[in-house]
C-alpha cells in the first residue's frame, strides 16, 4: 500500500473537516437529532469518551493536559471542570470557534483553564504536559505515522499519552477498500485499519520505548463507530 505523508494526509484531513464536513460535525457533536448510523456513531463517541475519561484522576488541579485533536471540546471541557489547565487543538479553525462557543459557560465557574488553538497537534511550541489525549485524531494516519507522532507527543508527557487507533478487522478492511472506489473530490479521509501486534513493535522499537510500557486497552464497537483507545504509561 502506498505510504501518504503526514503532511499530505494532515492537508486533507483539515480540508474535510474545516470545510466538507464542519457543519455535518457539528450536529453530530450536539444533541440534535441525526440518522440511525450517525447515531451508532455519535454514542460510540460517547462510549470512549467516558472510557478516557474514567482514566484520568478526577481531581485535575495543578495538571496540564493536551487535547490533540479536540474537535468540539467535549473532552477538553470536561478535563477543565475536574481542574485541568487544558490546551485543546484542531487542525480546523471552524471546529476550534465552536468549541469556544460551547463551553463559554465553564469559563465562569472558576474551576481550570482551557486554551483552544487552531494548528497541529504535533506542534512542540505548546510546550509539556503531565497527560495527552489522541481520540480519534490519529485513527486517520498509518501505522508509521502513528509511531512518528506517539514519538513527539511522549517525549513532551510526564504521566501518560491515550490515543485511539482503528482496529484492523475483516468488516473494517472491507470498508477501507470500498472507500477507495469512490472519486477522491467525494471520499472523506478513510481510516486507516491498524494491526495492533505490528503498532506494538513499531512502537517498542522507539528509542525512548524503555520509558513506556503498555497500559488498557479497550475496543468500542457501535454499529459504524469502531475504534480502539490504548494508554501507555511512563515506566
Amino acid at each position: 500500500m502506498e505510504h501518504t505523508s503526514y503532511l499530505e494526509r494532515r492537508e486533507q484531513i483539515e480540508h474535510y473537516f474545516d470545510r466538507t464536513a464542519a457543519k455535518a460535525w457539528e450536529v453530530l457533536t450536539s444533541n440534535a437529532p441525526v440518522g440511525r448510523i450517525r447515531r451508532t456513531v455519535r454514542e460510540g463517541r460517547d462510549q470512549m469518551r467516558a472510557t478516557i475519561l474514567s482514566w484520568l484522576p478526577q481531581d485535575m488541579r495543578g495538571i496540564r493536559l493536551l487535547d490533540a485533536g479536540c474537535g468540539t471540546g467535549a473532552l477538553a471541557t470536561e478535563a477543565m471542570r475536574r481542574g485541568a489547565d487544558v490546551v485543546a487543538i484542531d487542525l480546523s479553525p471552524t471546529l476550534i470557534q465552536l468549541a469556544r462557543e460551547r463551553s463559554i459557560n465553564d469559563y465562569q465557574n472558576g474551576y481550570g483553564h482551557i486554551e483552544f488553538l487552531a494548528g497541529d497537534m504535533l506542534d512542540t511550541s505548546v510546550g509539556q504536559f503531565d497527560y495527552v489525549i489522541a481520540m480519534d485524531s490519529l485513527i486517520h494516519y498509518d501505522t508509521p505515522d502513528i509511531v512518528k507522532a506517539f514519538s513527539n507527543l511522549a517525549q513532551r508527557t510526564r504521566k501518560s499519552v491515550i490515543f485511539t487507533f482503528a482496529p484492523r478487522t475483516p468488516l473494517l478492511a472491507v470498508m477501507h477498500r470500498l472507500g477507495r472506489l469512490f472519486p477522491k473530490s467525494e471520499r472523506s479521509p478513510s481510516l486507516e485499519p491498524v494491526l495492533q501486534s505490528e503498532l506494538l513493535h513499531q512502537l517498542m522499537a522507539l528509542p525512548h520505548a524503555s520509558d513506556w510500557k503498555a497500559g488498557q486497552t479497550v475496543r468500542i464497537n457501535s454499529g459504524f463507530y469502531k475504534s480502539q483507545v490504548w494508554e501507555w504509561v511512563r515506566a
